[in-house]
């Protein structure tokens, strides 16, 4: 074999190792429980800025949640659409909805964190639960995410939220870059596991976390500036060392609709795709040049050997690609994505370097990056114009 017909083969092998290795490592979830009245008091923050599309689908689970001292406080980050009105006739209905109105965007903020931070201050509750509009609850979700923590003694469980996939871009592009990312983070087994302090990750989808922990550790004003709070928020926590923190599945009992089309998708990860390099342009190369010999240069090498009839070059490439596949595969089955999703591998890991490339060349030169009608550069927060 030719040189990069040989780091291909590899690259192919070290990732099919790798998604087997995570999904077999990666059996924790909660299971449905029914609420009691013990449970403690449950504050539900959500930032919503923008968010006409989904944001009743999402209160309304929230307020239909079997759970027994629960508010619902939802932060209207300055939105320009319907979302304010939307949430003025939900709070008339249940006076346990609380919608507080965004201030200003202060200088070295990011938006989410700064939402979160004020809803957080207006929460009562014993508990924080800090979910994302674009999800939806099903009634025993909080109940049961509260018991999880409760009997394992956590000062945070965060929730994989399962994908609800839409249209043809969805299936194809997502599972492969939520794949990608969970190869990159380990099992939860390493997530999970306390010793293992380099090994931290929630889904900002879904945090609970008890108000005590969420206080010590500074809350969102520790993680100001950071578009991936989420992350940042576990590695401060679990190197605090006082709080035990999980990250698993949540079993269909909260579900996500992230992005509805290629441009949500690509501007959505785009605008920190490249920060998991933390800085690191080493870091950054090496994952740019391994996930390009996942995909698309295995492929480009088959058409390649095919055209010029080398049929045993196109056997080992033809190879390399299906293992990936199907190791990837096993574990998007385990990470509850639709059947055959492994099978668009190879287009979705090239949308996602695609994507990576372009968020480190924003990122790197000084363009920054836009969101919800707010402008960041790299690690410095909003622009004036947010």
């Amino acid at each position: 074999m030719r040189v990069l017909d040989t780091i291909a083969v590899l690259a192919a092998g070290a990732f099919a190792a790798r998604s087997l290795h995570v999904a077999l490592c990666s059996n924790d979830r909660i299971e449905p429980v029914e609420p009691s009245d013990d449970l403690p008091p449950l504050s539900i923050v959500v930032p919503a800025r923008d968010e006409e599309r989904q944001i009743e689908g999402c209160v309304r689970s929230l307020l239909a949640q079997r759970y027994p001292h629960l508010e619902v406080v939802v932060v209207d980050d300055r939105s320009s659409d319907a979302t304010h009105a939307i949430l003025a006739r939900l709070a008339r209905e249940d006076d346990r909805l609380r919608i507080v109105t965004g201030e200003p965007l202060p200088r070295g903020w990011v938006g989410k964190p700064w939402a979160l931070h004020q809803g957080a201050r207006r929460a009562s509750g014993e508990w924080l639960l800090f979910t994302d509009a674009d999800t939806v609850h099903e009634p025993r979700a909080a109940a049961s995410a509260m018991r999880y923590a409760r009997d394992r003694k956590l000062g945070a469980l965060s929730l994989l939220s399962t994908q609800d996939l839409g249209s043809l871009a969805e299936r194809a592009v997502l599972p492969s870059i939520l794949w990608a990312i969970a190869c990159g983070a380990g099992p939860l087994a390493d997530v999970n596991d306390a010793s293992k302090s380099g090994s931290a990750l929630f889904n900002g989808q879904y945090i609970l976390m008890r108000a005590d922990a969420y206080a010590a550790i500074g809350g969102h004003e520790a993680v100001k500036g950071e578009i991936a709070e989420d992350f940042e928020l576990a590695h401060l926590l679990k190197t605090d060392g006082r709080y035990r923190t999980m990250l698993v599945g949540a079993n269909d009992l909260v579900r996500t609709r992230m992005y509805r089309n290629l441009r949500e998708i690509w501007n959505g990860f785009g605008k920190n795709l490249a920060l998991g390099a933390r800085g690191n342009p080493l870091v950054l190369a090496a994952g740019v040049g391994f996930l390009a010999f996942v995909a698309p240069v295995p492929q480009l090498l088959l058409l390649r050997a095919l055209q010029r009839r080398r049929y045993r070059e196109a056997a080992w490439m033809g190879g390399a690609t299906v293992a990936t596949m199907l190791a990837a595969e096993v574990g998007m089955r385990r990470s509850r994505f639709p059947r055959g999703s492994g099978a668009w591998l190879p287009v979705g890991l090239t949308i996602m370097l695609g994507i990576l490339l372009d968020s480190a060349y924003r990122h790197a030169g000084g363009r920054g990056v836009r969101w919800r009608g707010r402008r960041y550069g790299a690690r410095l927060g909003p622009s004036p114009e947010g």
